[in-house]
């Protein structure tokens, strides 16, 4: 009977993951659709890329500034062991533009708006707002889930290149002005080591995660429980699934990025 009861467990549990990833894909399909389709609410759009994106710059900027200000100790700390701190502006610059410019912002993106974004859907959901706007023939996909996925994919890589252009200022006011790097060899050294494939992978990957970003927090609002309790466990499962997928996928990214690009 225990052991029964153990396997019917275990089915039940792929089942839902099962039927969980199924809708959830359904979302993404339905909500791509709806931006496509007319007609075209433009002013929900900017509001949500103000909401995700402008409301976001001064944290972006602040910690964009101290990480490339830490890169830049660190690489001089170890490079100084092989005699090579020239290196230290292209370590800074290519650590940011390829890794964690791309990660940090949708990290960041994720906790401050994306959590918002779970809250409010949810809270419409479980007050009946959405049923409303069915019931008023407004298609709630198109309303309510198009302009937040639209602006997330359009606000991450932009968030991204502040993140990237404050973070080497950052580097660079601590390996020039504080640890005495010279000026001409920290920017030269960074140009000749970054390229365009550098940048193309960092743009697609913050376009990945800034979809990933829009399609979790939608679907977790749009699908939280009923009540308080419903919306506080959506909102942390909006979080913690979307903060995974994205480290998840940005192994996945850099592995095929590499071959596509590098090899």
């Amino acid at each position: 009977m225990n052991s029964y009861t153990a396997t019917e467990k275990v089915g039940k549990t792929f089942l839902d993951i099962t039927e969980g990833w199924g809708n959830a894909w359904i979302f993404l399909f339905k909500t791509v659709g709806a931006i496509l389709k007319p007609p075209f609410r433009f002013h929900l759009f900017v509001y949500q890329l103000m909401q995700i994106g402008a409301k976001s710059t001064l944290v972006i900027a602040l910690i964009g500034l101290f990480t490339g200000a830490v890169l830049a100790v660190q690489a001089v700390y170890t490079l100084s062991k092989f005699g090579a701190t020239a290196f230290t502006g292209s370590a800074v610059a290519l650590s940011l533009i390829r890794e964690l410019g791309p990660v940090l912002t949708a990290l960041m993106v994720i906790g401050r708006a994306g959590s918002a974004i779970t809250a409010e859907v949810g809270i419409m959901k479980i007050t009946e707002q959405i049923d409303a706007l069915r019931s008023m023939a407004v298609d709630p996909m198109k309303y309510l889930m198009a302009p937040r996925l639209l602006a997330g994919f359009v606000a991450m890589p932009l968030l991204n290149a502040i993140f990237i252009a404050i973070g080497i200022f950052g580097g660079y006011v601590v390996g020039v002005g504080l640890l005495g790097l010279s000026s001409g060899t920290f920017i030269s050294e960074m140009e000749s080591a970054v390229g365009r494939v550098d940048i193309y992978s960092g743009f697609i990957k913050s376009c990945v995660f800034g979809l990933i970003f829009g399609w979790v927090s939608c679907y977790k609002g749009f699908t939280c429980g009923f009540g308080a309790v419903g919306v506080n466990r959506a909102t942390t499962q909006s979080v913690v699934t979307a903060s995974v997928a994205v480290l998840v996928v940005d192994y996945f990214l850099t592995s095929i990025l590499t071959r596509v690009f590098f090899d």
